[in-house]
Order: structure tokens, then C-alpha cells, then sequence
């Protein structure tokens, strides 16, 4: 399942922010990424990260959330949403053999 992460503001000091904190997030999600729990990675104009997860389970994408650095030292929280198909062509298709392909 994938899910969607959105990072929310703490109101924690900018001061905590330190390097040697950022850089062990950077090694955190690239170990993620690596072994596919992220899936992606951004910022927003508002430098808050946003996060593409593939977990079996919300409680998973919590718990991978929740070893980030950042997050467990109470520097920021993220608002998690389950993604879901987009449903939406079945509006627009009535025929469902339109567009196929014979071979």
C-alpha cells in the first residue's frame, strides 16, 4: 500500500537542527530508500518534506516515520494518507474494450 506523508510543524527551535542531526536524516531516508520503504522524497515551497512510502500497513509507514531522526528527537511529526487507485477514468470510459489493442 502506498501512502503519503506530509511533514507538520512542531514549533521546535531552529537551533536543533543540528548538522550532525540533518546528516544522520539524510542517512536514515537513504537507508529507507534503499530498501524500498520510501519510494520518493521531496520538499514543498515551504522546505516541509514530503514523503512517498510503499508499507503493508499504516502502523508500518508510522513506524518508518517514527526511526527517522528528526521525528524520534521531536523535531517533526508527519500527517500520514493511505493513497488509493484513482478511479476517476471509469467517468469518461464507456466502453471498456475502447482503446484496447488486438494482437
Amino acid at each position: 500500500m502506498k501512502y503519503l506523508a506530509i511533514e507538520q510543524d512542531t514549533g521546535a527551535d531552529g537551533q536543533a537542527f543540528t548538522p550532525e542531526l540533518l546528516r544522520s536524516e539524510a542517512f536514515r531516508a537513504h537507508e529507507l530508500y534503499l530498501e524500498g520503504s520510501i519510494r520518493e522524497l521531496y520538499f514543498d515551497e515551504n522546505h516541509y518534506a514530503v514523503l512517498v512510502l510503499e508499507c503493508e500497513s499504516r502502523e508500518k509507514a508510522g513506524a518508518v516515520l517514527a526511526s527517522l531522526p528528526l521525528v524520534s528527537n521531536g523535531l517533526i511529526r508527519f500527517a500520514i494518507r493511505e493513497l488509493h487507485p484513482y478511479t476517476g477514468f471509469g467517468r469518461i470510459i464507456v466502453d471498456p474494450g475502447f482503446g484496447s489493442v488486438s494482437c
